[in-house]
């Protein structure tokens, strides 16, 4: 807005007056600065002694600042200034009033977020902010939740992720990023979006020890880049550690997984999925002889205890996270996760398989195969595998077999004698046929 007003001369730069000869590239550096601190006013046409000089053209001047401003800055602070034409000493110059803006920190659109490209008004200068500086004014404007904070990072790439959504039949584009939270309203990455970019800072850290304490060490892996990426190699190492014994029942053998695969998986998920990433430590794996243990920084949202979590109350500290696994059928549903793993070790309390510190949630899970009791001394083979199916739909109304293969850790033919063994018995009805069989409780 143009306004001829006259004003007095005696210009002399402070906390909130910066005095500026002519147009030049620093403006920027002042606008982000007072914007971010607590508001100021620069005057162009006025010497750093306060002498007035003058501009030739003050629409022009005001039209060239304007332009840059809405160009140059990141987020947009156009609404929180204000442009006047003043006349003093018979010379016209140009008065910017900048208001503290709402959307700080205001940064260099070619620099990020970065203390390059981020300015604090500090005495009579603009000066970089720090990067603690930064991220307090982050959080000032944008709350508490992780995901939706403005990263510091915005060079992010998403290669694995798109490669996973392509996969499922999903598009992964601007709008679509927008709709998940991975790009601000107003095109800013926000940290879920780091979080399943290529440049994560994030790693998981996994090591197998010959025995059962961290004495004898055998191989250590770091997993890296986004979190799906993460999940799947991590998963990967965990299967191929993840042996095969052999029963016989009869004539048919009976093949068993050290640990059940659905286990196995839900466990990864969780602390990839609920753990707190406003922490930078690792999430760690141990694989040991007798057990695999998997440790998550964040413990258990305050306020809620171990056995909410377990009965299916869903708690989650990540919400936009889950919504995409959720989206690429990673997990299927928000609360079940541990039952799940209950429900594969139904012999076992909840105590003995999850721990949890105010920092930390830990899953061990024990080797069914170093604790399987001697084939003379089990009853029928079955009879674990069945308590797992029973215990899966108590909480389900349908299962497939391949559900089976999951909970149970067994072979599509041992999973297949189960299910015709409960049917026989009247445990449960069989529905469908070929691949769209399923299995339901028999009504009592």
């Amino acid at each position: 807005m143009r306004q001829d007003k006259k004003a007095s001369a005696g210009f002399l730069e402070s906390e909130t007056i910066e005095l500026k000869l002519d147009y030049s590239e620093s403006i920027r550096k002042d606008i982000i600065a007072f914007a971010n601190t607590s508001g100021g006013t620069i005057y162009v046409g006025v010497a750093d002694d306060g002498t007035v000089v003058g501009v030739s053209s003050p629409d022009l001047m005001i039209q060239r600042i304007a332009n840059m401003a809405r160009d140059a800055i990141r987020p947009d602070v156009t609404m929180f200034i204000h442009y006047d034409s003043l006349e003093t000493e018979g010379r016209n110059i140009v008065k910017v009033s900048i208001q503290r803006g709402t959307g700080r920190p205001y940064y260099a659109a070619d620099k990020g977020l970065r203390p390059s490209g981020v300015f604090v008004r500090q005495g009579t200068a603009a000066a970089p902010a720090t990067e603690a500086g930064i991220r307090q004014m982050i959080k000032e404007t944008d709350g508490d939740t992780y995901e939706d904070v403005r990263s510091l990072q915005q060079d992010l790439t998403f290669t694995y992720a798109k490669d996973i959504f392509d996969r499922c039949g999903l598009d992964l584009e601007l709008p679509q990023m927008q709709t998940l939270g991975i790009v601000s309203s107003d095109g800013v990455f926000t940290n879920l979006g780091l979080l399943l970019s290529d440049q994560c800072p994030h790693i998981i850290k996994a090591a197998t020890f010959s025995g059962t304490d961290q004495e004898q060490f055998q191989d250590r892996r770091e997993f890296t880049g986004s979190l799906l990426k993460q999940v799947d190699d991590a998963y990967a190492f965990l299967d191929m550690r993840n042996d095969t014994s052999a029963t016989f029942e009869g004539v048919h053998r009976v093949d068993h997984r050290a640990y059940p695969p659905a286990a196995l998986r839900e466990a990864l998920l969780n602390a990839i999925v609920h753990r707190d990433y406003a922490y930078s430590a690792s999430t760690l794996i141990g694989v040991y002889s007798d057990r695999i243990e998997i440790i998550s920084v964040g413990g258990l949202i305050p306020g809620f205890h171990l056995n909410d979590v377990t009965s299916g109350l869903s708690i989650c500290r990540n919400p936009k996270l889950a919504n995409v696994f959720y989206r690429l059928s990673l997990i299927e549903a928000y609360g079940t996760g541990l039952k799940k793993i209950l429900a594969a070790y139904h012999h076992m309390e909840a105590g003995q398989l999850f721990q949890v510190t105010e920092k930390v949630f830990k899953v061990t899970l024990p080797s069914l195969n170093s604790v399987r009791p001697p084939e003379p001394q089990r009853s029928a083979a079955y009879q674990t595998a069945e308590e797992m199916i029973l215990a899966y739909l108590s909480t389900k109304e349908l299962i497939a077999r391949q559900e089976v293969e999951q909970i149970t850790g067994t072979s599509s033919s041992s999973a297949a004698r189960v299910l015709k063994r409960m049917v026989q018995n009247g445990v449960l009805i069989r529905i469908g046929e070929g691949k769209n069989t399923r299995y339901m409780l028999a009504k009592t």
